[in-house]
């Protein structure tokens, strides 16, 4: 991490909400927000509000969201924040009629915020409430950081430039100044916190690429929480060797039922992972909405990008990746203490014993969803 990088770790909606409004009444002259989902609830209100509030005294606010994930937005929210000044544009807005081709499949999944470029928010929490889901459950699980320094200087250019990207995809004014908000610098080779998008050009697998160097240098431990897990055989494949080499590997994982078929598909993993020494650990305190890694308790990644094909070949994506070892503690403590409260290891035993209509509704699932990317062109991974 650079001197002039400052990293905070954010923990569910309850710690990122309050700071990210907050640094929006502190702009001063430009805010960018992009989300995947911008639901119509207590906290969506309470995040228009700080947008409208930061126009209306002049703040040049800019709020990109996905044409699928925010599909639904209240038509009463759009005017409120049309009318204060804040400019909205959706990512591929109409879907049209539904034909398996990979342009539709591609989607804005990518949750930051850019202040003034000073300040930055990157990670895998929407604009929604989290305690949204029925039957009294607790919130969901996720994990955000907050930046200032050089890095959110990163983070300001790759959402301006997404931001002209769509504006001029569809023909819109752009609304941005002439000035830039700072150069788009990183002290090559020295930098220990990096800004990692995934993009459908240069950038389609930074993201993919730094998990897997991670885990090939990795001597201890590999803990990675991630939401929605189905990893290509690369990716499986480097953590059977990491653990066979004596690392030790833990995977906490979605244990309540949220997509069907990806619950079940990423089960059909398990056996082959299990057998390399893997360690499984299912969480079901909550809904697990996470994606982030420790390696050796000094790398780190928070981001938006889940370990599956549409995250690691499909969506925009982003995440940063931290060399600290304060703050890889930090988060592997949270992990930590979510696998001991809130989860259920999954025992190797107890798996192969299963039910087998279980197991071949786990590989029916895995054979839809690898038919689906083939069909979309994305078979070999």
């Amino acid at each position: 991490m650079s001197a002039d990088c400052r990293i905070e770790l954010l923990q569910n909606g309850v710690e990122y909400f309050p700071a990210l409004e907050a640094a929006f009444d502190g702009a001063a002259r430009e805010i960018f927000l992009e989300s995947y989902i911008f639901e119509n609830d207590d906290t969506g209100k309470r995040i228009a509000a700080a947008l409208q509030r930061a126009a209306r005294r002049g703040v040049a606010t800019h709020l990109l969201l996905d044409g699928f994930g925010s599909r639904t937005l209240a038509p009463e929210i759009v005017a409120g924040l049309q009318q204060a000044g804040v400019h909205l544009l959706f990512y591929r807005p109409e879907l049209g009629r539904w034909r398996m081709r990979r342009h539709r499949l591609r989607r804005l999944h990518r949750k930051l915020a850019s202040i003034d470029g000073t300040i930055a928010f990157v990670g895998g929490i929407n604009i929604i409430d989290d305690m949204d889901t029925p039957g009294q459950i607790p919130p969901r699980f996720d994990y955000a950081v907050r930046v200032e320094g050089e890095l959110a200087g990163d983070v300001a250019c790759a959402a301006r430039h997404l931001w002209e990207l769509v504006a001029w995809s569809q023909l819109k004014q752009r609304h941005l100044p002439r000035r830039e908000i700072r150069p788009c610098t990183r002290a090559a080779g020295e930098a220990r916190a990096s800004f990692l998008i995934r993009d459908n050009l240069r950038h389609r697998r930074d993201i993919e690429t730094a998990y897997l160097a991670a885990i090939a240098g990795a001597q201890h431990e590999i803990v990675i929480a991630n939401a929605y897990f189905l990893p290509g055989r690369r990716f499986r494949h480097a953590l059977a060797s990491a653990s066979r080499r004596g690392v030790r590997v833990v995977l906490l994982l979605q244990g309540r039922v949220e997509y069907v078929l990806l619950h079940y598909a990423s089960r059909a993993l398990y056996g082959s992972l299990l057998d390399a020494g893997v360690e499984i650990h299912e969480y079901h305190h909550s809904f697990l909405h996470a994606k982030v890694a420790v390696v050796d308790g000094r790398w780190a990644t928070v981001g938006s990008s889940n370990i599956d094909p549409f995250s690691l070949l499909l969506a925009r994506e982003a995440n940063v990746v931290v060399e600290d070892p304060a703050f890889a503690g930090e988060l592997r403590a949270s992990l930590e203490r979510a696998m001991r409260e809130g989860s259920r290891r999954v025992m190797p035993l107890q798996w192969k014993n299963q039910p087998r209509y279980r197991r071949f509704l786990a590989w029916l699932s895995y054979g839809a969803v690898r038919m689906l990317m083939g069909m979309a062109g994305y078979a070999n991974d």
